[in-house]
C-alpha cells in the first residue's frame, strides 16, 4: 500500500472486506466469539504503540461490533501489553463461557483505542484476563494467539491489509483425539 493517507471510510470498507472473508471460512454459530487485536498506529502507517488514534480505533470497532451484534457473534476486543492483554467482552459473554471478570477500563494509552472503543460501544463491558476465542483478526501484529481456543488454523484472505497494517485472520477447530483407528467428523474440524 502506497503512503498516501486513508479516509476513515476506506479503513471502515476494508474492515468489513476482512470480517467478510473471515466469517465466510470460520463458520461461527451466535453465541460464540472472535477476538480482535488492532493497533490503530500500524492501520495509520506507524510503529505499534507509538500513534494511537481514537478516530481510527472507533471506526474498526463500530463496524466489526454491527456486524457481529447482528449475528450474535460476541466481539472481544484484546487491549494492548500494558494492560497484559485483557480483553474487553460483552458481560453477557463472559458469564456463558465463566470468565472471571477483572477491574480494569482500556483509555487510549493504556489498553489501546481499539479496546478502548469497544468499552465505550458495548452494552455491558467488562475486562477478563484470558478467553478462548472460537477465531480471530490480528490488525497490525498485534498477537492475539494467546486468546484463540488451542487448534488454530490459519485463514488466508485476500484483503491482506487495513491501512497500512498487517492482517491475519484465524479460525479454531475441535482437536482430533483417538489413534489410526479414530475417525472424525470434517464439519467440525
Amino acid at each position: 500500500m502506497d503512503e498516501q493517507e486513508l479516509t476513515l471510510d476506506e479503513i471502515k470498507e476494508q474492515t468489513k472486506k476482512v470480517l467478510d472473508e473471515l466469517l465466510e471460512v470460520a463458520r461461527l454459530k451466535p453465541g460464540q466469539i472472535l477476538v480482535v487485536g488492532c493497533s490503530s498506529s500500524e492501520v495509520g502507517s506507524f510503529r505499534i504503540g507509538s500513534h494511537s488514534s481514537a478516530e481510527i480505533g472507533e471506526a474498526i470497532c463500530s463496524v466489526l461490533y454491527s456486524e457481529l451484534k447482528a449475528k450474535g457473534i460476541y466481539l472481544a476486543a484484546q487491549c494492548c501489553e500494558h494492560l497484559n492483554r485483557s480483553i474487553i467482552i460483552e458481560e453477557a459473554a463472559a458469564e456463558r463461557y465463566s470468565y472471571e471478570p477483572v477491574n480494569v477500563v482500556p483509555q487510549l494509552k493504556a489498553g489501546g483505542s481499539f479496546a478502548t472503543a469497544a468499552y465505550g460501544m458495548f452494552e455491558s463491558p467488562v475486562a477478563v484476563e484470558h478467553i478462548k476465542a472460537h477465531a480471530g483478526i490480528d490488525i497490525g501484529d498485534t498477537l492475539i494467539g494467546m486468546h484463540l481456543r488451542d487448534v488454530a488454523v490459519p485463514v488466508r484472505i485476500a484483503t491482506k491489509e487495513i491501512g497500512h497494517a498487517h492482517v491475519v485472520c484465524a479460525r479454531t477447530r475441535l482437536k482430533f483425539v483417538g489413534g489410526e483407528r479414530a475417525h472424525y467428523d470434517l464439519d467440525k474440524a
